[in-house]
């Protein structure tokens, strides 16, 4: 019987240990988010080829959409969309940047995305590069992401993407400061894109 409290108090010890931990990391998850740079860092390749890092997220508000060019109806929607809202909200282009990351860099290298982007959008820029930097940029910035074969019968014949439809928002500095939902009301999203200019 003794052994068995003994057994028991050390099993309520370790448990309390492991949620104490937890606790610890997510309060420190939701503290980097808040305070620190969203995201992690990268270094990636702009629809120019350019290196791009980042960095480009943090010197001006910055809105952040993760799609990919064979999508069907959300991102197409959405790079139009979000092109419409930074005119209306920053005419000269100034004040607020937008940037279009590939989940699918397999099919999406920069000149693609470069075709892609520039036949919706002057003010977007496309993000890719090899697939496994674009995984850790991805799962960096805590996006949802995975292949679905279009035939389950084919897993290895063509293929879509289940991905996050939020366009993050960020302030100056690269700070997380909200999202616009996808199918979201126009004017609250143009709101919320105006709010962020102001800082």
């Amino acid at each position: 019987m003794k052994t068995i409290r003994t057994v028991l108090w050390i099993a309520v010890a370790v448990m309390a240990g492991v949620l104490g931990w937890l606790t610890m990391e997510m309060t420190r998850s939701s503290k980097d988010i808040a305070e620190g740079p969203f995201g992690v860092p990268f270094q990636l390749v702009a629809q120019t080829g350019e290196p791009i890092t980042e960095k480009a997220f943090q010197d001006k508000p910055t809105a952040l959409f993760f799609g990919f060019t064979h999508c069907p109806e959300v991102c197409p929607t959405t790079l139009f969309e979000l092109n419409g809202w930074l005119h209306q909200v920053d005419p000269d282009g100034t004040k607020l940047k937008a940037y279009f990351v590939t989940v699918d860099p397999e099919r999406d290298p920069p000149d693609i995305l470069n075709r892609y982007i520039t036949n919706v959008s002057d003010r977007v820029v496309g993000i890719s590069g090899p697939a496994d930097k674009v995984g850790e940029m991805v799962k960096g910035f805590r996006v949802y992401a995975r292949k679905v074969p279009v035939d389950e019968k084919q897993p290895d014949g063509d293929y879509t993407m289940d991905h996050t439809a939020s366009v993050f928002l960020l302030n100056h500095g690269g700070r997380f400061a909200g999202t616009i939902s996808y199918g979201e009301n126009p004017e609250t999203a143009l709101k919320k894109l105006e709010n962020l200019v102001k800082g």
